[in-house]
């Protein structure tokens, strides 16, 4: 509901909620919840997948195995883009799919494999920039396709974001935690892209 707000009230800001984990959620109700999200953006959105947190899974009983939650991953993921290619109607603004970025803690290379088929990754634990030149120029050599492929990171607030763009990332986020104080995020949004 937030990132519906969000979306109405905005004109150019790529929404990119980060991440959803695709296997404490039902394929189908994510593909219309993403459907709307990028039609009340006008094709503004961008999704972030990956396996989630165990210690959030817990609590509830859920699947904590990660070998499970990939599998999962990769089913959800492929049904996903199926009912944005047209089971769904409408389809999505974005063609020929909704952008898909999906998070990968570094330096494990199953879930980079699984992000190369995809639009992005958004590497997890990386120690500095010289990790990142070394995972963008695996997935220069491993990646087949010409299309554009996002390299996500995240940075605290005030980070100095050149040795990181110089290293690969099309994107830096800045984080914040949650409940931040009211001029943390102001100082964020005054710092601009």
């Amino acid at each position: 509901m937030a990132l519906s707000a969000i979306a109405l009230a905005t004109e150019t800001l790529r929404l990119g909620p980060m991440v959803t984990p695709m296997a404490r959620r039902r394929v189908q109700k994510v593909a219309r919840e993403t459907v709307t999200l990028d039609h009340l953006s006008n094709g503004r959105l961008t999704v972030g997948v990956g396996l989630g947190n165990p210690a959030d899974l817990v609590p509830f009983g859920e699947v904590v195995d990660p070998r499970e939650r990939a599998r999962v991953l990769d089913e959800r993921l492929e049904r996903l883009d199926g009912f944005w290619r047209g089971e769904f109607n409408p389809p999505p603004i974005q063609r020929p799919r909704i952008p898909v970025w999906v998070a990968a803690r570094w330096p494990n290379r199953r879930p980079i494999r699984r992000a190369i088929r995809w639009d992005g990754v958004f590497p997890i634990d990386l120690s500095g920039p010289e990790q990142l030149a070394v995972l963008a120029e695996e997935i220069n050599q491993t990646r087949v396709s010409e299309d554009h492929f996002d390299l996500i990171v995240e940075v605290t607030p005030g980070a100095d974001v050149r040795r990181w763009e110089a290293a690969g990332a099309t994107w830096v986020l800045t984080s914040i935690e949650p409940q931040p104080p009211e001029h943390v995020v102001r100082g964020v949004i005054e710092a601009g892209p």
